[in-house]
C-alpha cells in the first residue's frame, strides 16, 4: 500500500511539475518594445538586418499617428457606450449627437483605412516577393476583419 501511494504520488508531481513547465513555454512573450513586437516580422519573414532596421523605422515613423488614431476609436467606443447607457437608462435618445459621431466614426475608420494601407503598403516595398506573400498570408485574416482587403 505504501509503494502504491508513493508510485501515485510520484507520477502526480510528475505530471503537475511538467503541465506546469509546458504551460510557462507555452506563454507569449511579453509585448513591450516595437523591436520585441517586430520581431515575429524578423523570425517568420526571415528580414535581413537592414530589411528588419527599414521596416522598424517605418514603424517609428508611422506609430505616433496609429497611436493617435487609436486613442481616437477608443474614445468613440466610449462615447457609443454611453448613448447606449443614456438610452437603457432613461430611455432617451440624442440622434443628432448619435448622427455626429457616426459621422466621426465613419471618417475615422477612412483614416484608420489609409493608415493601414501606408503602413503594409510600405513595408512590402522592403520585402522579397516570397517575403511579401508571406507577409500579406499572415495579415490578410486582420486585412479582412477590419475591411482593409486590398491588393498591395
Amino acid at each position: 500500500m505504501k509503494r502504491t501511494s508513493l508510485i501515485l504520488a510520484l507520477g502526480l508531481g510528475a505530471g503537475v511539475a511538467g503541465h506546469v513547465v509546458w504551460f510557462n513555454t507555452q506563454q507569449a512573450a511579453p509585448v513591450g518594445s516595437l523591436d520585441t513586437q517586430l520581431a515575429w516580422m524578423q523570425t517568420d519573414l526571415g528580414l535581413q538586418p537592414d530589411q528588419f532596421a527599414r521596416i522598424k523605422a517605418l514603424h517609428e515613423r508611422l506609430e505616433p499617428r496609429l497611436l493617435q488614431l487609436s486613442a481616437e476609436v477608443e474614445r468613440l467606443r466610449a462615447e457609443f457606450a454611453s448613448f447606449e447607457r443614456a438610452r437603457v437608462e432613461a430611455g432617451e435618445v440624442d440622434f443628432l449627437e448619435v448622427a455626429r459621431a457616426a459621422a466621426e466614426s465613419r471618417s475615422l475608420g477612412r483614416e484608420c483605412d489609409a493608415s493601414t494601407t501606408q503602413l503594409v503598403s510600405e513595408a512590402t516595398r522592403e520585402m522579397t516577393p516570397e517575403q511579401r506573400k508571406r507577409y500579406l498570408e499572415i495579415l490578410a485574416p486582420a486585412l479582412e476583419d477590419a475591411g482593409h482587403s486590398r491588393a498591395f
